[in-house]
């Protein structure tokens, strides 16, 4: 049989492919044929793998038809003798055969190489043979080369046009050009991008100098030129002087005696411009940069700085004026201070130097002036200012105070400013006690402000202490303080007439909780919160208690976070049962103790929906693996985060014995136990059990998780047997479609020998002559039968040694379908050879004879 298959199929398939007409594929009964179409994309030089199929063929034939042509030439073939690549291949680029495929493998891949890829693929022929087409599309593009950039003017004049290429070598198209510009400080962008070339600017200007790549791409690669300076001609503009140190003045420009000043002259301009220098219509110097070293009163007067383009020879000019001052040294100083014990403020502001003399004065709030001091500021002695205002005087708790500095040398007037202010919050005291418990630290503060707040304690039974800015600190020995009685600390500032105050009542410590009663789902961690009151006497250690009554201590279990005042219990890994409870916090200083419960409240988490098994079967007749699947029912509440799939041994098959021997069964009973597989991702629907002992039986059932709460089990259900083949459901379909037949063709004979007086020509055909058993002559050509021109099927007719005969449809090629029909069709393979399942052959023979 192989020799007969070998013999028409290979005599046929290279005539099917270069035919234009529909094809043929003329394979024996039973035969199943398969066409296939895929599309590839490859890169020049680069590597790509043609695919013919899942498994190994038993016979393989590739050939290759370039793009225009409907010659098929072949490639590589194994006809079962191993692999034979033709020399076709070399042009294709470096062939080779992936083993154990008939998948083919092309590195270095060439040009020629784009076009249409056919494998011929044979499959079980010496059973039930399949033929596969595999047309592979295979599409070769080019990378693009590196593209170089021209410019036609790399330094064009400001105003005019230049034109930009980029030549490119090859490339398979559509290509697209990315224009890229950077100026000299600045980020790379993108100006122009299209299917052309190049670019044209018009109008040339200064903004166009800069760096300029152009970028070519196609579908499989991108390359960037190299990159090209563009230099514009222009200016020069009219010059910018600026003048270090900058002051500006009426007339123009200021500086100080004996200072270096610096003119600096920029014209923007390329080339780069020439610069002079003229003071007073003379030439002093040349560069873009005149320095005046020790200037003095004699430099006062007009600079100009002429700048000159050689290259276009252009020029501008520009002319300042620089008078030169002695200012006074740096800027006024000013300053708050408290005065009269508090009750009133005192301004200063001095300004040194200068000529001509400063002029000082202050502004703000000065009202009701109690004292003003000046002097008229000679120029060998520091002008000096000063102001007394009483607490009185001031109407505000914030008030801001301006020295006014002027000078002739100045551009406008300097200052300086104070700012007398109260504190802004109300001043605090607290308690604390050292390390050693030896001493009560009594402290009160009132920070910010300006000036400085006074501040004193005044306490029971004489203790106290004198007054300090800012802050002050009462010691008592420990043991020593008065429960009961405050302890009031006065603060005093010069813009309030009266005096803040804050006291501190010594008593037992008061303990706060965030929340008295916790709740957590089991399993997670919880804190429990425990914070000391503020404003009291300190405290000694806070001590947690657990649900139990014993003193909690930082173990695996428990975790301890504390401060002087506050500490947090963590409850880890909580358990229903045996963290639930009354927790307690307790602490004590030298007044008294105290405490305060905090209950947990462990809860379970919700009970997941239930599970149902829809699916247990063994995959396979062997009955060694079962196939599960289950589903889950809709709730609103109580989720699931995994599962736990059991089986139970129930017992094993019943083997049979000798009816003379024993016609009883024996059944091995095993111990009910549940073996478990645990199932961590809640979103598995299906489940593979492997490694079973055939011939047992089994149950399993399927567990919802929630966490550490378990769900309802499903119920238990035995695996089913695997499906059976379809063969006696088709050979039963074939059985009655020939007895629907023969019944008709009964019928049909039964009619013609009813009615051969009407129909004589039929039924002496049929049957013959009555009595000559003569033959009647065709001499029409609408008598005679054609098979071939009257539908899509052919028969192939053998000699009565080559068995019977074998219709297969017709089927056309990829190269020559229409559109419509240009959709691959892909057909399942039939089951692997080896199957116990054997075709049935049934002849029905029908017989009529004339009456």
């Amino acid at each position: 049989m192989v020799a007969k298959f070998l013999g028409l199929a290979f005599l046929f398939l290279p005539i099917s492919l270069v035919t234009s007409a529909p094809h043929v594929v003329e394979i024996k009964k039973n035969w199943e044929v398969v066409y296939q179409d895929s599309y590839v994309y490859g890169v020049v030089n680069k590597a790509v793998i043609l695919e013919c199929g899942p498994t190994l063929p038993d016979m393989y034939i590739w050939s290759f038809t370039k793009p225009g042509t409907d010659a098929i030439k072949a490639v590589v073939y194994n006809l079962g003798k191993g692999t034979r690549i033709q020399k076709l291949a070399e042009t294709l680029g470096q062939l080779s055969i992936i083993s154990n495929s008939a998948a083919v493998s092309i590195s270095k891949l060439a040009v020629a190489a784009h076009g249409l890829f056919t494998c011929q693929a044979f499959y079980d022929i010496d059973k039930e043979p399949k033929v596969y087409y595999y047309y592979v599309h295979l599409n070769v593009q080019v990378p693009v080369s590196t593209p170089t950039l021209i410019m036609s003017d790399e330094e064009p004049v400001e105003g005019t046009t230049m034109r930009m290429d980029c030549l490119l070598e090859n490339g398979t198209g559509p290509i697209q050009y990315v224009w890229k510009h950077q100026p000299r400080n600045g980020n790379i962008s993108d100006i122009a991008r299209g299917n052309a070339s190049f670019i044209n600017i018009i109008n040339v200007n200064r903004n166009h100098t800069g760096w300029y790549r152009c970028m070519a791409r196609n579908p499989v690669s991108s390359e960037t030129s190299n990159r090209v300076l563009l230099e514009t001609i222009f200016g020069p503009d009219i010059p910018q002087i600026d003048v270090s140190p900058y002051s500006l003045t009426e007339r123009g420009y200021s500086a100080l005696e004996r200072e270096t000043v610096s003119l600096l002259c920029q014209a923007q301009s390329y080339p780069l411009s020439q610069y002079v220098w003229f003071y007073n219509n003379s030439k002093v110097d040349t560069g873009p940069q005149y320095t005046i070293t020790r200037a003095l009163r004699m430099h006062t007067g007009d600079y100009s700085c002429l700048a000159h383009n050689t290259f276009r020879n252009t020029r501008s000019k520009k002319t300042i004026s620089l008078t030169v001052y002695y200012p006074p040294d740096g800027h006024p100083s000013c300053s708050v201070e408290p005065a009269l014990n508090h009750t009133s403020l005192r301004l200063l502001c001095s300004w040194s130097g200068g000529y001509p003399a400063p002029s000082l004065h202050w502004t703000g709030n000065l009202k009701q002036v109690a004292h003003d001091e000046a002097n008229t500021g000679q120029q060998t002695k520091p002008l000096t200012t000063a102001i007394l205002l009483s607490s009185e005087s001031l109407t505000s708790n914030d008030n801001s105070f301006t020295c006014m500095g002027s000078h002739v040398a100045l551009k406008q007037s300097t200052e300086c400013s104070t700012r007398a202010y109260v504190p802004p919050a109300e001043p605090e005291c607290f308690a604390y006690v050292t390390t050693s418990k030896q001493y009560l630290m009594l402290s009160c503060s009132w920070d910010g402000g300006a000036p400085k707040a006074l501040v004193w304690w005044e306490g029971p039974g004489g203790q106290g202490k004198g007054g300090e800015e800012n802050s002050n600190i009462l010691i008592l020995r420990y043991g020593t303080a008065r429960g009961g009685n405050p302890y009031i600390c006065h603060a005093k500032h010069p813009l309030l007439v009266q005096t803040k105050t804050c006291r501190l009542t010594l008593e037992a410590p008061i303990l706060l909780t965030q929340r008295k009663i916790v709740s957590v789902y089991e399993g997670s961690d919880v804190q429990l919160t425990c914070n000391l009151r503020s404003n009291y006497l300190p405290a000694s250690d806070i001590t947690w208690f657990n649900n139990h009554g014993v003193d909690v201590r930082g173990t695996s279990k428990y975790t301890l976070m504390r401060t002087s005042s506050w500490a947090n219990l963590t409850v880890r890994d909580t358990h229903e049962t045996q963290d639930s409870g009354e927790y307690r916090c307790t602490t004590s200083n030298a007044v008294g103790g105290t405490e305060i419960n905090v209950t947990l409240v462990v809860k379970r988490h919700p009970m997941p929906p239930n599970a149902t098994l829809v699916k247990v079967m063994y995959n396979s007749q062997h009955r060694n693996e079962v196939e599960l699947e289950w589903e889950m029912e809709t709730k609103e509440e109580g989720g699931w985060t995994g599962f736990i799939l059991e089986h139970i041994w129930v017992s094993e098959r019943p083997e049979r014995r000798d009816s003379r021997n024993d016609s009883k069964e024996e059944k091995r009973i095993t111990p009910p136990v549940w073996y478990r597989n645990i199932i961590q991702d809640p979103e598995i629907r299906h489940h593979t059990v492997g490694r079973l002992t055939p011939t047992a039986t089994y149950q399993f059932r399927i567990i919802p998780v929630n966490h550490r709460t378990l769900g309802h089990p499903s119920a238990t259900k035995t695996p089913a047997e695997p499906r059976n083949s379809m063969y006696p459901a088709v050979i039963g379909a074939a059985i009655g479609g020939m007895l629907f037949a023969a019944i008709l063709t009964l019928l049909l004979l039964v009619f013609i020998i009813r009615n051969r007086n009407n129909n004589p020509r039929l039924h002496d055909m049929l049957f013959g002559l009555e009595h000559s058993q003569s033959r009647e002559n065709i001499n029409l050509p609408e008598d005679e039968v054609v098979g071939a021109s009257e539908g899509g099927i052919e028969e192939i007719v053998g000699s009565a040694s080559a068995g019977p005969t074998m219709a297969l449809p017709r089927a056309s090629s990829p190269l020559t379908t229409s559109p419509t029909s240009a959709t691959p069709t892909t057909t399942s393979q039939a089951p692997p050879p080896g199957d116990d399942n054997e075709p049935v052959n049934v002849t029905i023979t029908v017989k009529a004879t004339g009456s």
